[in-house]
Parts: structure tokens; sequence; C-alpha cells
């Protein structure tokens, strides 16, 4: 029996749970809300990857993410 590495199981969960609530949460946001929410969501994937699925990658991935997406874009 072959039993998946726990990355590929998390990624394969946590993606289309994301991209189901950034389509619902995305309708009232601004551009620069979105982009924030966007870069916290794939930091946190990121960093979850990089690091093992350790809980600190991955909310430090999250903070990282959300930082750079609030800046993009801004005037």
């Amino acid at each position: 029996m072959h039993i998946p590495h726990p990355l590929i199981r998390i990624s394969g969960t946590a993606l289309p749970v994301m991209a189901s609530v950034a389509m619902a949460a995305c309708s009232g946001m601004t551009r620069q809300e979105k982009n924030t929410a966007i870069g916290a969501g794939v930091g946190a994937i990121g960093g979850a990857i990089l690091t093992g699925g350790s809980t600190t990658g991955t909310v430090g991935g999250a903070a990282v993410g959300g930082v750079i997406g609030h800046e993009v874009d801004k005037k």
C-alpha cells in the first residue's frame, strides 16, 4: 500500500479549500485586500512545503506572503 507524502496530502486538500474560500470572500474586497489574501495563501502553502509542514513555517510564510501581496500594485 502506498501512503502519500504528508505535503502532497496537505497541498491536495488545502488548494481546493483555499480556492473556494477565496472566491467567496473576495467579492466585496478592494484590489489591495485581494492581493493581501492571495499573497497570504500562497505564502502559507510555500512555507508549509519548504519547512516540511511545520506550523511555524506555514504561519511565517503566510505573514511574509501577506505583506508582499499588500505591497503589490501599491501607489
